[in-house]
């Protein structure tokens, strides 16, 4: 038996699927996790969602869909997590391909369904913005998971639509979200959390990150983003619940307006006239600031002197954790030195590490 797991949102949405997989569904079925090839820049420098032609060894499934193997590579300067994660995940991670819109998507979701007859058919997505209106002000990447519920609703097959993880994505809080999120599906606990934990010591994902971390018992406020946005970790981080895909569909504006939509260039037109902007032009303007930014030089003492004035500053915002992704981004770091400030922090201070955040001190 096959389970379909759509990740709505790409990134962290992928892996939070593979642990979704093992917690409802077990170790004995395969699951097919269809999900963008779209990484933060700290990843993949180039702007935007990568398709087929921006990787070489994909594996044809059906006429409109990929796989992507562990032997793949994207094509430089793209970079892409998705073959290491199938290297590392007993799944099979299928590119879902925005460059021919909602249409494109949703014939990719067809060809899927008739070919592979699956049991269950999810549509997931870690924090919940994929039930916006649009016009939050704290909404940040309406336009994937947009695209995802828009073609889900378009297909003739029994889709459920899961979030997990409520508010831990910073662009709806749990507040915002509670008069929406339908029954309890699951609780992930330190159990579930496991399969994806040697992912997650390398993946940059904030919000699968907190999910793992609060699946494991971690509670509290982490600062993350380059903003430092504040996210409360709290007993229902940790939570799955089932969305009426219907009501979804009718809240957000996004997601209705697109389903006609012939290519990916149509999206960003429509996001940016129901919103008021396009995730991938954020990705665009970032990428020109990077290019002007020179990084400081790796120095390990002076990234612990930089820290230390870090955790003072936080601890007096009230913050308890913190990710690496968000200390690169403060101490002025690159990509690349994520893992070497990782790694410094780690073998100094093991007893801060609460897998996969940092935690800030409670005192000096």
């Amino acid at each position: 038996m096959t389970r379909l797991i759509v990740a709505a949102g790409g990134g962290g949405d992928a892996v939070a699927a593979a642990m979704l997989a093992a917690a409802l569904y077990g170790d004995s079925e395969r699951a097919v996790i269809l999900t963008y090839a779209w990484d933060r820049l700290l990843i993949d420098p180039v702007p935007g969602p990568r398709g087929p032609a921006d990787f070489t060894g994909l594996e044809p499934l059906t006429p409109a869909v990929w796989t992507v193997p562990a032997e793949s590579r994207p094509n430089a300067p793209a970079g892409s997590t998705l073959p290491r994660l199938a290297a590392e995940l007993p799944h099979s991670f299928a590119l879902l391909d925005p460059g021919q819109g909602a249409e494109g998507v949703t014939r990719q979701l067809e060809e899927l369904v008739t070919h592979l007859q699956p049991t269950s058919i999810d549509l997931l997505d870690v924090g919940g913005d994929v039930l916006a209106r649009g016009d939050e002000p704290t909404l940040k990447s309406p336009l994937a998971d947009s695209l995802t519920l828009s073609a889900c609703g378009q297909v003739n097959a029994p889709i459920s639509l899961l979030v997990a993880g409520p508010g831990l994505d910073g662009e709806l809080s749990h507040e915002d979200l509670q008069g929406m999120l339908g029954p309890l599906v699951h609780t992930f606990t330190a159990e579930d959390a496991e399969p994806i934990s040697p992912v997650l010591e390398w993946h940059p994902s904030e919000a699968t990150g907190m999910l793992a971390a609060t699946a494991r018992g971690v509670r509290g406020t982490c600062e993350v983003r380059d903003a430092g946005l504040p996210i409360p970790l709290t007993d229902e981080s940790p939570t799955v619940h089932e969305v009426d895909l219907e009501e979804a569909l009718s809240r957000n504006e996004l997601a209705r307006a697109i389903m006609s939509t012939t290519t990916l260039d149509q999206v960003e037109a429509l996001s940016r006239e129901v919103c008021g902007f396009s995730e991938i032009d954020y990705e665009r303007n970032k990428t020109l600031w990077l290019k002007d930014r020179r990084p400081a030089k790796f120095n390990a003492e002076s990234a612990l002197i930089q820290l230390a004035q870090f955790e003072a500053e936080a601890r007096s915002r009230g913050v308890t954790h913190t990710t690496f992704r968000h200390l690169t981004e403060v101490l002025n770091l690159n990509g690349s030195q994520r893992d070497d400030l990782r790694r410094l922090l780690i073998n100094n201070r093991p007893e801060q590490y609460s897998t996969p955040l940092w935690r800030i001190p409670a005192t000096i």
